[in-house]
C-alpha cells in the first residue's frame, strides 16, 4: 500500500515523520554494509533495490489517496536483513519520487505501511520459525516466505485502515473499498515472495543471509 500525505493532517504527517528518524538511524547503524563488500554481493543487493522500484510501478488504485502494489518486502528482509531492507525500501520509494510517480511528502506515511510493517513482521516471523519449529528447508521455504507474505499482505490493508481511521479518515469507505480486497491481495503477496526465496535459496543462498545450509539443509 502506499498513502498519499493528503490523506493525513500536519501534525501527522510531522509525528510519523519524527518516528521515522530514530527507526532509520539504527538501520544504518546496524546495516553491515561490510558484508556486502566482503562476500562481493552488493550487487545483488543493488539489484534487489531496482526489483522493488520495477515492482512498485505495477500499481493500481483503491481508494482515494491509496494505491495497491505487490510489497516484496519479504524477500528483502529474509535476504539482507532488517536494516539492508528498510534502506532499501527508501531508496526505492525515493527512486519513483524522482522517476515521478510518487510525491515526497507521501514517501513518510508509505514506508510505515510498505517498508517498515512488513520488515518487523518478516524479522518476527523469521525469529520465532527458528525458535520453535523444525529447523527445515521446506519449514524455512512455506513459512518464512510463503506464509509470511500472505500475513504481510493482510496486515499491510489492516495497518492501512487503522492507521487512516485513526487520522480522522471515515471507516466506511475505507471498509468497502480497501478491507474488502485483503482476500485478493494474500495470495499475490505469498506467491511472489515464496518464489523469489525458493529460487534464491536454490541457485544462490548466498544472497539470502538468512538462509544457512548447514542450518536447514544438515537434517
Amino acid at each position: 500500500m502506499e498513502l498519499s500525505s493528503q490523506l493525513f493532517s500536519d501534525s501527522w504527517w510531522w509525528g510519523m515523520l519524527v518516528a521515522l528518524a530514530p527507526l532509520y538511524w539504527y538501520a544504518v547503524r546496524w546495516a553491515d554494509f561490510g558484508r556486502l563488500a566482503r562476500e562481493g554481493v552488493s550487487g545483488a543487493y543493488f539489484g534487489s533495490i531496482v526489483v522493488l522500484m520495477l515492482m512498485w510501478t505495477l500499481r493500481t488504485d483503491v481508494h482515494a489517496g491509496i494505491v495497491w502494489h505487490l510489497s516484496g518486502m519479504v524477500f528483502i528482509t529474509l535476504a539482507w536483513g532488517w536494516s539492508l531492507a528498510l534502506l532499501a525500501g527508501l531508496v526505492a520509494q525515493l527512486a519513483l519520487v524522482v522517476a515521478g510517480l510518487n510525491e515526497l511528502a507521501s514517501v513518510v506515511p508509505t514506508l510505515w505501511v510498505l517498508v517498515i510493517l512488513p520488515a518487523v513482521l518478516t524479522q518476527l516471523v523469521l525469529g520465532l520459525v527458528r525458535a520453535y519449529l523444525p529447523k527445515h528447508f521446506f519449514v524455512y521455504v512455506f513459512v518464512d516466505a510463503f506464509f509470511c507474505g500472505a500475513l504481510v499482505a493482510a496486515m499491510g490493508v489492516l495497518a492501512t485502515v487503522a492507521l487512516l481511521v485513526l487520522a480522522g479518515q471515515a471507516w466506511p469507505p475505507l471498509r468497502d473499498d480497501v478491507m474488502i480486497l485483503i482476500p485478493l491481495m494474500l495470495f499475490p503477496e505469498a506467491f511472489f515472495n515464496g518464489i523469489i526465496i525458493t529460487v534464491l535459496v536454490t541457485l544462490r543462498p548466498q544472497w539470502v543471509w538468512s538462509f544457512r545450509d548447514e542450518e536447514y539443509l544438515s537434517r
